[in-house]
């Protein structure tokens, strides 16, 4: 088996439920512990995107093959480079992500995410395949991350035309059946095309008969 590691693009650290966990006088759990010493960032972004982070999250954990001294899971921040999903943050930490714009000519986002991207293709082993769980629509992560990994970096092919929530809806599906996507190299790959056919309903269990 090939070893694999997954790059999750990040929530968005701005809209509704970003001011819902930031409100002062929130009083949820993930609310507290992000304001009283930190929560894992994993957690909060499955908060701030519940169908496509989570998604993306939840496949990562399931189809990761972490290489030895590799984590097989790590996600792209906004000034931070690349964390494990357990990395704790806080409110200052959320209050920061929106100061930094995800976008490959921003130096306070690009810079951080290079060199830790450098540092860890230097772990991995030979062969090893990187793949971007976020869009390669533009430039603000395939042109980072494909100048260090070259033809290692991969998505999945059923990503193109689609949009963040039938992605999610994708990969949570495919962590259902037991079934990995297949990935192809970002390196020449069609980065935009027709959005496929909506996903099917996912099928509930029959109802049992009242004895």
């Amino acid at each position: 088996m090939s070893h694999r590691v997954f790059l999750l693009s990040p929530a968005s650290s701005a809209g509704k439920r970003s001011e819902q966990l930031l409100a002062h006088g929130a009083a949820f759990d993930l609310a507290l512990r992000v304001r009283d010493g930190g929560a894992p960032i994993g957690e909060v972004f499955c908060f701030l995107s519940s169908l496509y982070f989570r998604g993306k999250l939840t496949y990562a954990q399931r189809f990761a093959a972490t290489p030895p001294g590799c984590p097989g899971v790590l996600v792209i921040t906004a000034g931070r480079g690349l964390v494990v999903p357990e990395t704790a943050i806080t409110v200052r930490d959320v209050r920061a992500f929106r100061r930094v714009a995800i976008d490959a000519t921003e130096p306070r986002y690009a810079a951080p995410l290079r060199r830790d991207a450098e540092a860890l293709r230097a772990r991995l082993p030979a062969g090893a395949e990187i793949v971007l769980l976020g869009s390669i629509a533009t430039a603000k992560y395939v042109d980072v991350l494909g100048a260090v990994f070259g033809r290692s970096l991969l998505f999945p092919g059923q990503f193109v035309g689609r949009g963040d929530m039938s992605r999610g809806g994708l990969l949570l599906r495919a962590v259902g059946a037991g079934v990995e996507l297949a990935y192809r190299p970002v390196d020449g790959a069609q980065r935009r095309g027709p959005r496929p056919a909506k996903l099917a309903s996912a099928r509930r269990p029959a109802a049992r008969p009242v004895v």
